[in-house]
Order: C-alpha cells, then structure tokens, then sequence
C-alpha cells in the first residue's frame, strides 16, 4: 500500500469509506467531430406543451452583463453532439459556457457536458486534467477529483465551440449551504466537506498542481444513486422546462439537480497550475486571495491551504471572513487591514519578500495604512460555536490563517486536525 493511502486510512475509515478500488477507470479524452456508431435509439422530446417566456423578458445567461448571444452555441434539447451525446436538460450557465446533462448513446448512462462560449478553448483544464490523469490511480484523492473525460468540438453558426464532457455530479456545497438553516452549513457536514476536500487536495499537490480557485462554488456533490439522473430526463420527457423561443435559438431554465449524498468532489482546474516551483502572478477570487498573492511575492500550493481556512469560515457561518472592500470596491489596503485585525501583524521577515509591503508597512513592522485597523477578532466573531466546538474550530483557523505560507500545514496534515477529527476522538472516549 503507498505510504500516502496507509498514513490515511484511519482518516478514511473513520469517514466510512475504503482504500481500495476507489478511483472508476476514465477513459481518455479525445478532440474530435464525430463518434463511432451508437448503441442506443435517442429519445424523442416535446416540442409542444411547455411554457414560452415573453421574449422581451432576459432569463439565465442573457442576464449576464456580458453576454453575448452569438457566442453561445443556440442548443436544443433533444439534439444529439458527437453522434453520441443526447442533450437531456440544463443544469447551468456561466460567462464562458452552458451546462447541460447528456444521454451517452454509447455508454449506456449520463453526464455532464459543457458547451464552451465560441472560440474559447479551455487548454490550461485540459492540461491539468490530462497532467492529474495520468497520475497514480492508487490515491483516495482521484476519486474525488473531477476530470475531463472527454472533449471534441463543433461548428455553430457564428464559430467553433469546445465540449468538456465530465462525470454527473449534484449541486454545490453553495447552492446546498443556501438550503441550511441561517445559510450555515451543519458541523457534522463541514468536518466531513473540509476533510475530504483536503484529501483531494493532497492528491493534487502530490501531483504538483494547485488550484487556485478552492470556493464552496467549486465543491460538488457527488452523484451515488443515478436514478435522479433518470428522472431529470423522465421530468423533462413528461413535463418540458420552461423556455423562451427566439428566431435563431431557444433559451432554456436550467432544471434543479437534487441533493445527493455522494462524497464531495473538487471541481472546475480551469485556473489551475502545473509546476514544481514557486510562482508568481496575482490569482484566487477576490476576497479568498491570500495574503503572498495580495502582496505580490512568491506562492506555491499553500495558496489553496489558506482558501481552506475562508472557505471553511465562510460555510460555518453564512457570511464572509473578510469583506475586503472599500466604497464598494475590493480594495489591497482594506484587505490586509481586516487580515491584521484577525491574525495580528505580520513577521517582519514576510514583509521583506515583497517591494509592495512599504505602502502598508514601514520599516519596522508597523502598520502606516491609510484604512484604520478594524476592531475586531475571531474570537468575537465565531459567535455560532460554543465550548469545545469553537476553540477547535478557531486553532484550526490559526493553523491555516497564517502570514507566513510555509508554516501552514499541508493538506495531508490538516486532514487530521483535531477539529476535523473530533467525531472520532469523542467515539474513541465512549
């Protein structure tokens, strides 16, 4: 057994969950404009029966600020890409794509396909998720990783259109986090989320990646009982979604995916990394980015450790750890004030790697920026815990909210952090 999975497995056994045979064979992705034959009939969807929104009325994508209609591949339910995948339903849109869930003519079950805005070809996640592919399939972490299991491309009216085809999976631990009482998720569930999300971080540090972008938004749910998926395309069969119907497209609602209980996988490498060295370059979104980034130094995969931290605030309490803006724009100063406040002053040898650490800071440490230090600390914020709870959850905090990036723990180490491992210390008294 690698050293890796044996270190872990009271980890994973203490979450249910085994060792071996955990990573499903992928196959390889292949760019291409047609498949072989398909074994299956498609399915014949309504064209009639549904609702038709006024086309005046702006819906999903066209509400983006940027949008564009002819950028947008015009898809129809029902059509077949490839030769093989039968669209069923949408399940989401974005700046750079829609998503929809297919019927694999082939393959005899579904997945998820995005459709790329015209000529955007997404080459850094196919890199990286070729690069993670090809990585030994014996660590935990793969299985919570998702990758590209396929891609090809196709001619719409106005250009050219990239399809990444990935496994099904269920809705967001946001989108999920949104249905819990107070916007909170349950401590049960973030123990478990944040425990496993370093697992699959491990992997991908193992195999020199980083992600960059680590966000509730980017955790999915995974998919166990495919059923659901089944019925997402019986619902539409039986009950077509809402949509509105334009001279050149139609433009349809993305249909609900149902709350699953899969393990949760690490999702969209689009602004991912690959490299054995430091890097530079300003990354992360705004408000999760960490303090090396802000301050334009040197980072390396403890860029994802600290995101940890956020993210893990963020879902415990249903607001944000740092605002980070000032007169309603995202502000460097405001920031590293807020991060002053809840951590304390930065060690002076940090300051040292970075020019731009002198417009916050002088010579000796002290903080000269023109945006006063808030008044504040984790201690009085983390209001929704009490007694044990709270002084794990905040030496957690401590251990990856850190100025100084290589004293953050690795995500193998966090993994078994007493807040995280508390349900298995309190059985192990009982």
């Amino acid at each position: 057994m690698p050293v890796f999975v044996g270190k872990l497995t009271g980890v994973l056994s203490c979450l249910g969950l085994s060792v071996t045979g955990v990573v499903p064979k992928l196959r390889s992705p292949l760019t291409r404009t047609i498949a072989s034959g398909s074994n299956l009939p498609p399915r014949q969807f309504l064209t009639s029966g549904f609702v038709t929104i006024d086309s005046a009325e702006k819906i999903e994508e066209e509400e983006l600020p940027s949008y564009v209609a002819e950028k947008y591949y015009p898809v129809a339910i029902g059509e077949i890409l490839a030769a093989r995948y039968q669209v069923v339903s949408k399940l989401g849109y974005g700046m750079s794509s829609t998503t929809w869930l297919c019927r694999d003519l082939d393959g005899h079950g579904f997945n998820t396909l995005k459709i790329c805005v015209r000529d955007q070809r997404p080459v850094r996640e196919l890199a990286v998720s070729d690069h993670l592919r090809n990585a030994s399939d014996d660590h935990f972490g793969k299985r919570l990783v998702r990758l590209i299991l396929d891609s090809f491309e196709i001619s719409g009216p106005d250009g050219n259109h990239t399809c990444l085809v990935y496994r099904p999976l269920g809705m967001s631990f946001t989108e999920f986090q949104s249905l819990c009482p107070d916007n909170k998720l349950p401590v049960d569930m973030l123990r478990k989320g944040v425990q496993l999300v370093l697992i699959a971080l491990a992997f991908i540090h193992e195999n020199d990646v980083v992600h960059t972008d680590i966000s509730a938004n980017n955790i999915l749910q995974g998919i166990e009982d495919t059923s659901v998926l089944r019925q997402i395309e019986e619902d539409e069969l039986a009950r077509p979604i809402a949509r509105k119907i334009l001279n050149d497209r139609q433009i349809y609602f993305s249909r609900p995916v149902p709350v699953s209980a899969g393990l949760p996988v690490l999702s969209d490498f689009g602004e991912a990394r690959v490299s054995k060295s430091n890097q530079r370059g300003d990354i992360m979104p705004g408000i999760y980015r960490a303090p090396e980034v802000i301050l334009d130094m040197e980072w390396d995969n403890k860029v994802d450790i600290w995101s940890i931290g956020v993210m893990a605030w963020d879902m415990a309490t249903g607001g944000h750890l740092f605002l980070a803006k000032k007169g309603g724009t995202l502000n460097d100063e405001q920031h590293l004030a807020e991060m002053v406040s809840l951590m304390g002053p930065p060690p002076p040898e940090f300051l040292q790697r970075s020019v731009k650490s002198l417009r916050y800071w002088d010579s000796e440490g002290n903080w000269k920026g023109s945006v006063p230090i808030p008044e504040q600390s984790l201690e009085s914020r983390a209001e929704q815990y009490h007694g044990d709870d709270k002084e794990l959850f905040l030496s957690f905090l401590r251990r990856v909210l850190c100025w100084v990036p290589e004293a953050r723990p690795s995500a193998e180490e966090l993994a078994y952090d007493d807040f995280l491992m508390q349900p298995v210390r309190t059985d192990s008294l009982d």
